[in-house]
């Protein structure tokens, strides 16, 4: 993953290529800078992106990058910008195609579970599948087989494998294009839970009640073989009465969403209450055409309650027996970010629970549940504000981390927490992985502490450059399939959204269109009502007139223009469509 920029790649940086004279020159892209001459480096030609390199002579071409006005390859630019490697050294890719051959030499015993039938549930662009589910009829309640991938067979403590692993930390993805974790010998074929072909996998048996409750649990390496790749969409025809379940896994998948139902009811208000949504995009020839909010559907919540429960149950025992391991902690909010919360809230007119008269970390965490609740609810009642009421809640939670330290997990309301379900692309699940077969008596070496507790910064670190990383790539493709729409609609073009984010400069609004259900550009504040001048309230939950002009609050409804896009940065600013009108 990224690095601070040092050294010789502090002097790398993503330029956009034209001729002045007898000179090439290159503008710096995702940053403000100074022009660069380029002299000497590979060949580019003008308007190209390039990867150039600033040292005391000057500039060079290192690569070219494609062009800047193709979606793609502004993103394969923003990747490199970041710092993030593309691709694997010939060792490490040399190791992952040897290491399948040397797993399957291994004599760690292994159930053969081939026979069970099982399917696995990914987007339908996935091509890294980590998880596969079982289900049976178990007396009044059911059996669950959660198989896992089982990279520790494949990826060795300390191996090159493994030191690139922690490296990276986990895949990043972008639109159109992923950089994994493990090179795709292993990624997409060796560990992955591919249709018709043996596996190798951890596998979870827990047995619940009717009720959702887990009766017992046990953990092995196993052997699987998937009956069917299904993807959430599917999945969603399929409870909705418009597809049939492929014959096989027809009983597992019924079952699977029966106990899903019991541990969701169960968990009931405990956990915040909080939609999460994700841009999918389209291209064609590097271009991109189209896209759609992704929200989560019953298919999603299968397959997330699935992965809960058995984070939960492996966190439980690894606690339990005291081994090392990578907690994913979400700690309780601070009682001040919360009074805070509901400040804003009743700023808003959104219903709050009620503040009682000692506040402490526990008390603020269930606060911050009722709110998400009561926020939900009112956004749906009016119509409007659901993402920027959300964000709110969200701000005023502290951020979840990896630890070695159990420190419970507030969001889920869970004791103890591990990620564990996704070893293929997140390097804290195999931590955990090797825990837990160290526990069950799997030749396999506990992890040490000190190891372990170097990881989890270096893990939690990774995952936030990646984080960024992605949501820059979405406003890119964003910028670029609005500059599409305008050519077709007219630079004119009016659009219906509402205010999601609020700063003294000005209203984040998220406004809908033809090619996309979402977009998101800025409005300055000076440029929302003529000579009035706006300012943010103490509460930061809207912008007031100062000479008594309307104000505009979070969650509001209203009408823009678009005035400018940056496609290549991703930025777009607003105008209002009727301050523009008059």
């Amino acid at each position: 993953m990224a690095r601070p920029r040092s050294g010789v790649e502090a002097s790398r940086r993503v330029a956009t290529v034209s001729k002045r004279g007898r000179f090439l020159v290159g503008e710096l892209l995702f940053e403000r800078g100074p022009r660069l001459t380029l002299s000497g480096g590979k060949r580019v030609g003008s308007g190209q992106l390039a990867l150039v390199e600033v040292n005391r002579r000057g500039a060079r071409v290192i690569r070219p990058l494609g062009r800047a006005d193709k979606a793609a390859d502004v993103i394969e630019a923003l990747f490199e910008d970041r710092g993030l490697r593309r691709g694997f050294a010939p060792a490490v890719e040399h190791q992952a195609r040897a290491a399948t051959e040397q797993a399957a030499r291994r004599e760690e015993p292994r159930r053969d579970l081939t026979a069970l039938e099982t399917f696995t549930v990914d987007p339908a662009t996935a091509r890294d599948f980590d998880d596969a589910v079982s289900a049976q009829q178990a007396g009044d309640g059911l059996r669950l087989w959660i198989h896992i991938a089982d990279v520790d067979a494949h990826v060795r403590p300390d191996d090159a494998l493994d030191r690139e692993a922690r490296r990276r930390g986990n895949s990043t993805y972008g639109p159109g294009t992923v950089e994994p974790m493990l090179p795709p010998a292993l990624s997409a074929d060796a560990c992955s839970l591919n249709p018709g072909v043996e596996r190798l996998a951890v596998t979870a048996e827990i047995e619940l009640s009717a009720e959702g409750r887990p009766r017992y649990e046990r953990f092995y390496r196993s052997l699987i073989r998937s009956d069917a790749r299904l993807d959430y969409e599917q999945l969603d025809r399929i409870f909705a009465g418009r597809e049939r379940a492929p014959a096989q896994v027809a009983g597992p998948v019924a079952l699977a969403r029966r106990a899903a139902a019991a541990l969701a009811e169960r968990r009931g208000a405990t956990a915040l209450e909080i939609e999460s949504v994700e841009p999918e995009f389209e291209f064609e020839q590097g271009d991109v055409v189209a896209a759609r909010s992704v929200r989560q559907t019953e298919a999603h919540a299968l397959i997330e309650q699935l992965m809960i429960l058995t984070n939960e149950r492996v966190a439980e025992l690894l606690e339990r027996k005291r081994i090392p391991t990578l907690y994913r902690v979400h700690e309780q909010p601070d009682p001040d970010s919360i009074e805070r919360l509901l400040e804003r809230l009743d700023a808003l007119e959104i219903p709050t629970p009620p503040l009682p008269d000692t506040l402490g970390p526990r008390q603020a965490g269930e606060l911050a549940r009722q709110a998400s609740r009561l926020a939900v609810r009112e956004a749906q009642r009016r119509g409007h504000g659901r993402e920027a009421y959300t964000s709110l809640v969200l701000r005023s939670l502290k951020q979840a981390h990896y630890s070695d330290r159990n420190l419970g997990h507030a969001g889920l309301a869970s004791s103890a927490y591990v990620h564990f379900t996704s070893p293929i692309r997140r390097y804290p699940d195999l931590v955990a992985h090797r825990g837990l077969l160290a526990v069950i008596g799997a030749e396999e070496q506990t992890p040490g502490p000190e190891l372990v507790a170097a990881v989890g910064p270096e893990a939690s670190e990774r995952e936030q450059e990646s984080t960024r990383l992605e949501r820059d790539a979405d406003d890119v493709c964003l910028a670029f399939l609005l500059e599409r729409e305008l050519f077709s609609r007219g630079p004119g073009a009016r659009f219906e959204g509402e205010v999601s984010g609020l700063i003294g400069a000005g209203a984040f609004v998220r406004f809908w269109g033809e090619l996309s259900d979402t977009y998101e550009g800025f409005l300055p504040a000076r440029r929302i009502g003529g000579r009035e001048r706006y300012e943010l309230d103490e509460t930061e939950t809207r912008l007031v007139g100062t000479r008594g002009g309307p104000t505009l609050r979070l969650g509001d409804p209203l009408r823009v223009t678009v005035d400018r896009v940056e496609a290549p940065r991703g930025r777009v600013d607003l105008l209002m469509a009727d301050e523009e009108a008059r």
